[in-house]
């Protein structure tokens, strides 16, 4: 599948993206002011983005606080087509990340769990089910140190 190219990302809508990475909940106004346009002009703005895929605005959460006391990074070895596995590894709901790697692993994917008994279901009910998959690795998180989204524009 050929992703269809991003829109061309000037000053501005880099200065917006950057707004909106430092605090997602700021308006449209208060980004306008920071920008130099019109609170009509950024929401326009930010709807091309969004509508194009290059910016998605959502609710961050602590999955901890929520219930979900296990998360993990599961290394997958697998044969075939790893684009067609990532595919239907990506349509777990308890999946959050699939990505296809180089090196000792094929695919990573990261989990968010109830609990280990949660994690060993997804593991054999949901990921070495697949033919494909020779070995997996699994690497539980102990504790979350940093984790940010304001990487910026360049």
């Amino acid at each position: 599948m050929v992703e269809p190219p991003s829109p061309a990302l000037d000053a501005t809508a880099k200065k917006i993206i950057e707004e909106l990475q430092a605090d997602g909940r700021s308006s449209y106004a208060s980004i306008g002011k920071a920008v130099g346009l019109s609170e009509a002009a950024v929401r326009n703005r930010v709807q091309r983005l969004s509508e194009s895929g290059l910016l998605q605005i959502v609710a961050v959460t602590d999955p901890l606080k929520l219930g979900f006391s296990r998360q993990a990074l599961i290394g997958i070895r697998c044969t075939g087509d790893t684009e067609a596995l990532a595919e239907q590894l990506s349509a777990c709901p308890e999946i959050d990340y699939v990505v296809l790697t180089a090196g000792s692993f094929d695919i990573l994917i990261e989990v968010v769990c109830e609990d280990d008994d949660h994690l060993l279901r997804i593991l054999n009910q949901k990921v070495r089910t697949h033919t494909e998959v020779t070995a997996t690795e699994t690497l539980v998180y102990l504790k979350l140190v940093k984790q940010q989204y304001n990487w910026g524009t360049r």
